[in-house]
């Protein structure tokens, strides 16, 4: 049986070595899910040429749209559970997490159905391009057939995260990761496969690190043990998680929508500068995924500390991971525009897709960190309970910006440069919002602890 040597008491003792236990498997575990795309991207990159990458490339902005819907009901789970459990109401436990999982499956379901049906329209609507739409759409009809395993293994992840176990979910990635990577050279070198085999990977890499989250969580001790013959949607529960996930999700389906939008304007450059932005975007996601880390760390902590009544460790925690995104940020943006030749190369040799993907590492890479703030502030304003908020200063601040400035700027600097450049700009007047809303939030909340 599974012991609970790896939760981690958030409510009470030193903050910082805490959150670094928290956020560094957190950080390990987001790097390996985006080298299960990564592994896609070098081995078609590679062995099938510019006009797979291209393909699997042009997939991830409207993907990322239907799907960040449902992985934000994922956040609801990891919010509520992290407050019950910084409160010890195990039957409240108890029933989150069996209503998580049972909305899991109902939601890898659905998104099976739309990726299926959704695939052609949306690639066309944005301006795919003829030679690589074909292709675009098979990797992403064969990839959606795997949300019946990627939706039990976030959902699985955040109740494990809202204990402080954040070990587990990356052990079960690194054997994840590994199989994918195996299966991706298997297809496609030995096979002959081409996107198709590198979507066929990918979902059954995710069907295994799925298995394993789930029998993990079968062998647990305490309220967060699942039963599968107790596995039901209670009411209040499903309230709870969607009153709180729903606008998490809504939030990342907008940053999705001006990120298909931006994607719509790169592939107005043609084929070259889309595998340039395919390349970018994956070497660049990985200092983003390490400095979101903080801001699943600031929902945790904030929430069990919420949970607890431990209202004076709220603005330590938010400060520490503020500090701590800066630093990794801004250590990992500067090394990655340094050696930019270097990463790109890994993807493509060809040297003018190194070209233009360097101008978005210039606008983007070296100043991740700044997104890192935004970021930090969402996550603890939502792990606080207000999660609507987060996402009306993203509508207005981050997506509004860019879709005005997509529409009403770009066109008059048509280069890349005037395109990546919105990116810096919505996240610091993003994170400025999130800044003023933190302070009215905070103002509202006792300063004194209270009894749980």
């Amino acid at each position: 049986m599974a012991s609970r040597r790896y939760d981690i008491d958030m409510t009470s003792g030193p903050l910082v070595g805490k959150i670094l236990k928290f956020t560094l498997p957190v950080m390990a575990a987001g790097v390996l899910q985006l080298l299960f795309n990564a592994a896609d991207l070098v081995v078609v990159g590679r062995f099938a040429g510019n006009t797979a990458l291209a393909a699997v490339g042009s997939t991830g902005a409207i993907t990322n749209l239907i799907v960040n819907l449902f992985i934000g009901l994922s956040v609801g789970t990891n919010v509520i559970v992290a407050q019950h459990y910084g409160a010890q109401r195990h039957q409240d436990i108890h029933e989150t997490v069996h209503t998580s999982i049972a909305v899991s499956f109902l939601g890898g379901i659905i998104l099976t159905v739309l990726g299926l049906i959704l695939a052609y329209p949306l690639l066309r609507l944005m301006d795919t391009p003829e030679d690589v739409i074909d292709k675009s759409v098979l990797y992403m009809r064969i990839y959606f057939c795997g949300m019946i395993a990627m939706m039990p293994f976030n959902f699985g992840s955040a109740i494990l995260r809202a204990t402080g176990d954040t070990r587990h979910p990356l052990y079960y990635l690194t054997i994840a990761g590994v199989l994918n990577f195996l299966l991706n050279l298997f297809f496609v070198i030995v096979l002959h496969m081409d996107v198709d085999g590198v979507a066929l990977a990918t979902i059954i890499s995710q069907a295994v690190s799925a298995f394993l989250i789930l029998r993990y969580l079968t062998k647990l001790h305490g309220s967060c043990h699942l039963y599968w013959k107790q596995l039901r949607i209670y009411k209040d529960k499903l309230w709870a998680i969607t009153r709180t996930g729903l606008p998490a999700g809504i939030q990342g389906c907008l940053f999705s929508l001006s990120n298909a939008i931006i994607q719509s304007s790169v592939n107005s450059f043609g084929g070259t500068v889309m595998a340039a932005n395919t390349a970018a975007s994956n070497v660049g996601g990985f200092v983003y995924t390490s400095i979101n880390s903080f801001s699943q760390s600031a929902l945790c902590f904030a929430g069990q500390n919420l949970g607890a009544k431990k209202y004076s460790r709220l603005n330590r925690v938010l400060i520490i991971n503020l500090a701590l995104a800066t630093v990794i940020g801004a250590v990992l943006g500067g090394l990655l525009y340094l050696f930019r030749a270097q990463a790109l190369n890994i993807y493509t040799s060809d040297a003018e897709v190194i070209a233009a993907g360097s101008i978005r590492l210039l606008y983007v890479g070296l100043v991740y960190f700044i997104c890192g703030w935004m970021d930090v502030f969402s996550g603890q304003i939502r792990g606080m309970g207000y999660s609507l908020l987060p996402t009306i200063v993203s509508l207005i601040g981050a997506c509004g910006l860019r879709i005005v400035w997509i529409y009403a700027i770009f066109p008059h600097f048509h280069t890349l440069h005037g395109l990546y450049i919105s990116y810096p700009i919505s996240w610091l007047i993003t994170t400025l919002a999130h800044f003023i809303v933190y302070l009215w939030i905070r103002r509202k909340l006792p300063k004194v602890d209270g009894a749980v």
